[in-house]
């Protein structure tokens, strides 16, 4: 079994990663302002269902295979890293676009807002490395099954990002104009956020291969 102070640690981690920018909070607070809260929901449990994926392939062998391929866990490592710091610049880089900035969608079917949730998170490189790339840091192979460790952890980061992402589409509105008008307040998140991505990537960088 996973050690607790391992579980609060990754749920640290899986929290940082879901406050942080990205495909998924742009689409989420764009859709629950154009077309309401319920079509936000929807859209998110699409995004449910990719997380569903990603933990799917995990705990089937993916992360596992990382361990067992000469160079492959390295690998995916050091493009995890590149990929947290290419988000950090993106975040600090002058006239960047927030994702408080909305942008106007046009309403749409139950059936699509849940498939483009689902193509949003999927397609969505951030999560390919949240489970690829940072969460075989926290598993221990001495501590029993990889499986059941990689199904804990993917469970833990699927719990933290929907209480998080329902938060977001319930103040999707007040996010954005609070945004929009205290240009301090955009700034301090712009920055607040590429420090906690550097930071993520060096961890990754310096974490030995357990």
């Amino acid at each position: 079994m996973i050690d607790i102070s391992q579980m609060v640690a990754f749920s640290g981690v899986a929290f940082l990663m879901v406050i942080t920018p990205g495909p998924n909070m742009i689409y989420l607070i764009s859709r629950s302002i154009s077309q309401g809260k319920s079509a936000g929901l929807i859209s998110l449990v699409g995004i449910i269902f990719g997380f569903i994926f990603y933990m799917a392939c995990a705990a089937l062998g993916i992360t596992a295979l990382l361990f067992a391929v000469p160079y492959a866990y390295d690998t995916i490592k050091i493009l995890g890293a590149l990929y947290l710091l290419w988000l950090a610049w993106n975040a600090i880089k002058p006239n960047g676009v927030s994702a408080f900035q909305t942008v106007e969608l046009t309403p749409d079917s139950s059936p699509k807002l849940f498939l483009m949730g689902f193509l949003t998170n999927l397609l969505n490189p951030k999560i390919a490395i949240m489970y690829l790339s940072l969460l075989p840091q926290f598993i221990q192979p001495d501590h029993g099954s990889v499986f059941i460790q990689s199904l804990t952890l993917g469970l833990i980061q699927i719990f933290v990002s929907v209480l998080v992402n329902v938060l977001i589409i319930f103040s999707a509105g007040f996010i954005a104009d609070f945004m929009n008008q205290k240009p301090i307040w955009a700034q301090v998140q712009k920055w607040m956020m590429g420090t906690v991505l550097s930071a993520l990537a060096i961890r990754l960088l310096v974490e030995e291969k357990k």
